[in-house]
């Protein structure tokens, strides 16, 4: 008896386990130039892509992940939680085994700017 598991799945399984962590969000999939020039990218519209990629080899698996992280958070800290939670959660769920998540720190969720007050001369 065989079990396939797509590589929508495991995308899927990834993508939950980093929106269940606090104070980041996966980056969104870097446009290339001739999809700009192009107009509407090609199956675009409410899920935009992220920057999130399974490659997956027999029974091994290996993630990719780019992250945007909260302001302040320690990134190293929150780089090793969501590669240890992936991996955790893959591997639980499906039986394969994670030979790698590797993440990248794209960009900063940035706090929401203060708006200045002027004081009355």
């Amino acid at each position: 008896m065989e079990l396939d598991i797509s590589k929508t799945v495991l995308i899927d399984i990834a993508a939950t386990t980093v929106d269940r962590i606090g104070g980041l969000d996966i980056a969104p999939a870097p446009i290339k130039a001739s999809e700009v020039l192009g107009g509407v990218r090609p199956g675009s519209g409410p899920r935009r892509p992220r920057a999130l990629k399974v490659t997956r080899d027999g029974q091994f698996v290996s993630v990719e992940i780019g992250l945007n992280v909260e302001y302040g958070k320690n990134l190293v800290g929150v780089s090793q939680a969501v590669q240890r939670a992936v991996t955790e959660n893959i591997e639980l769920m499906t039986g394969l085994k994670v030979r790698a998540v590797n993440v990248t720190v794209q960009g900063l969720l940035l706090p929401p700017a203060q708006p200045t007050q002027t004081r009355p001369s």
